[in-house]
């Protein structure tokens, strides 16, 4: 059997200030959002990634009736995780249809994977954020065409600081102070209630704890 032409394991080129999408979003109320706010290009076969924000930086979007259907994604997820070029930020849809089977994904993307984990409550939420992701990706990249790497850290950390502030009782300042002091999801679960309170005080400290505790 020959190899799939189509699968995508090597860079995709992104043009600045555009994204490349899955043509199965073509038409869709997430497209449709983003339409007029930043420049989309459709493409069939993007077997790994949903959105490309960069030949670097991609979005895994799961859908509601995906997570209800079952595990099926997370042969996808995995695969983006290794891929050495790319850097994979998965987009959830919480609603209340899927609520409890959340936990399930959060655990393995953002403990088991590493990866960065965003919940959205809808299409045009999700629109909102992959439109920000994009504007600040550009706004570094005019300022100095030369900082492209730098660009894609700090799109990393902006996607970190909302996925610490999932947690309960986390706001942005609190989950700041926590990725100085933790700068991975890894090390930030493997924290002690002693090693949290030195940052955040007792009592969310222990909510921190129980977080990550109660999802192994």
């Amino acid at each position: 059997m020959e190899s799939d032409p189509s699968d995508d394991t090597g860079p995709v080129h992104v043009p600045l200030g555009y994204v490349v999408a899955h043509e199965k979003w073509r038409g869709s109320q997430l497209a449709q959002e983003m339409q007029g706010k930043i420049k989309l290009l459709f493409e069939d076969g993007l077997n790994l990634a949903d959105f490309y924000l960069s030949s670097r930086s991609c979005i895994i979007y799961i859908t509601e009736a995906e997570l209800v259907a079952g595990n099926s994604y997370r042969k996808r997820l995995v695969r983006v995780r290794n891929c050495g070029h790319l850097q994979g930020i998965v987009v959830v849809e919480k609603t209340q249809i899927n609520e409890q089977y959340f936990p399930a994904i959060q655990k393995f993307v953002v403990l088991d994977l590493g990866m960065v984990l965003l919940p959205v409550g809808n299409q045009m939420e999700a629109a909102c954020l992959i439109v920000q992701f994009v504007e600040e990706q550009s706004q570094v990249t005019r300022k100095n065409p030369f900082l492209r790497k730098t660009t894609r850290v700090g799109l990393s950390e902006t996607s970190l600081v909302r996925t610490v502030q999932q947690i309960p009782g986390v706001g942005k300042v609190k989950a700041l102070l926590l990725l100085q002091k933790f700068p991975s999801i890894q090390q930030l679960s493997n924290a002690s209630v002693q090693e949290l309170e030195q940052v955040v005080g007792p009592a969310v400290a222990q909510q921190i704890y129980t977080f990550f505790t109660q999802s192994r």
